[in-house]
């Protein structure tokens, strides 16, 4: 039996259902001129597409493939523009061919204009960078406490009496401490100077953390997160960090024993605010205004003079303030994301340890607290030194 495509072959030659051999002819020669015909139009058709575009008239440019190539061109979404340094943050795409375009289509969209958030909000959450850091030091020293202390970058006096106090105890009960400022950047009159003058202190002290946002009392919000997220990168290692103002006294060893009996997680604390009624008296330096918060009482919240967290907390709160109004008070804001977290700050386990009020020095006095506020002429490195001589404290 043949096979079927030898079969097929062989009808243009033998007689099939009755058809002779000179009919037969006649319709293989037909079969061929439709086969040839067939094949010049494939052939046309299959020059055609394999024309390149490009070699076409310029003023040939059907609508149907113009629409076709805007579909393909990808526009940035204007809510990925920008950092506070006017950058952008799409992906790198050294790899991707763009599809080209008319002059037209190739114009960037036009800018978002800048709409402030009003007097009493923040500009966060934002993309901030870090002007001066130190990534690693958590990572090569592997603190047990980390010290934040927020303060203007022009304040070198300040930094060097907390360097000189307090903040230069690097191991307290056999715990490693370690010391950092937090600034924003400097403007105005001589603000080039003073960040010359930043990087040479950090070369010689590298404790000082740096990033890009206006440092000033209303963004003191921004200060807040920006540690918030430098200690989450950086720091998360570490078991407690304290945030403290620079023109605190602070008793290490008391709070070194307080955290040994603290809990690991989702713990904050320091002298705590609860009930505390939101001003509306328009003088005030803390007026909310009742459309920006409307409840009359805050959540609770731990007075921004000097708190205490353990370091699972900075990466929730940090999650938190992207569903919360970001108020410019910035201790009243961490409330507000503890509240969104459902944690509520925890009193520490003395009334006495923190103080909004300064405590006037005594050895004694001071031996029984963690921290407090002074007073503004205060020699500080005086006490301190005062406060570490041997000798019984009371």
């Amino acid at each position: 039996m043949l096979k079927t495509g030898f079969a097929k072959g062989r009808q243009c030659q033998d007689t099939v259902d009755g058809v002779t051999p000179a009919e037969s002819s006649r319709r293989c020669i037909c079969s061929r001129r439709h086969c040839l015909f067939f094949i010049l139009v494939l052939g046309a058709v299959l020059f055609f597409y394999s024309t390149d575009l490009k070699e076409m008239k310029p003023d040939w440019n059907p609508k149907w493939l113009t629409s076709f190539k805007k579909q393909d061109v990808i526009s940035p979404s204007t809510d990925s523009l920008n950092s506070a340094t006017g950058s952008s943050t799409f992906p790198r795409s050294d790899n991707i061919t763009s599809p080209k375009v008319t002059q037209q289509e190739a114009e960037p969209p036009a800018p978002v204009p800048y709409k402030s958030p009003g007097p009493y909000l923040v500009e966060y959450p934002w993309e901030y960078h870090f002007v001066i850091n130190e990534p690693k030091t958590c990572e090569q020293q592997k603190p047990f406490l980390v010290l934040m202390v927020p303060v203007a970058p022009h304040n070198r006096a300040h930094r060097d009496v907390v360097r000189s106090t307090w903040g230069g105890e690097s191991l307290v009960l056999d715990k490693v401490v370690k010391l950092f400022f937090l600034l924003g950047l400097q403007t105005g009159e001589g603000a080039e100077q003073i960040q010359e003058q930043l990087l040479q202190e950090s070369k010689e002290h590298r404790d000082l953390i740096q990033s890009d946002f206006l440092d000033c009392y209303k963004n003191l919000t921004i200060k807040t997160m920006v540690m918030l997220e430098w200690l989450d990168s950086h720091c998360s290692g570490a078991s407690y960090a304290m945030k403290i103002d620079s023109d605190m006294f602070l008793n290490l060893s008391n709070l070194v024993k307080m955290l040994l009996n603290a809990p690991k997680t989702n713990y904050m604390t320091g002298l705590v605010a609860r009930n505390a009624e939101v001003l509306r008296d328009k003088s005030s330096k803390w007026y909310v205004p009742e459309e920006l918060y409307s409840n009359p009482q805050y959540p609770p919240y731990p007075l921004g003079l000097g708190y205490v967290l353990s370091l699972d907390l900075p990466k929730k709160l940090v999650e938190a303030s992207r569903h919360i109004k970001p108020i410019y008070i910035e201790d009243v804001s961490l409330g507000l994301c503890l509240k969104h977290l459902g944690i509520n700050p925890t009193d520490p386990p003395n009334g006495g340890y923190f103080n909004v009020f300064p405590v006037p020095y005594s050895r004694c006095a001071y031996s029984r607290l963690v921290a407090t506020t002074t007073h503004e002429h205060t020699d500080r490195v005086r006490d301190w030194k005062d406060f570490i001589k041997p000798g019984p404290y009371c």
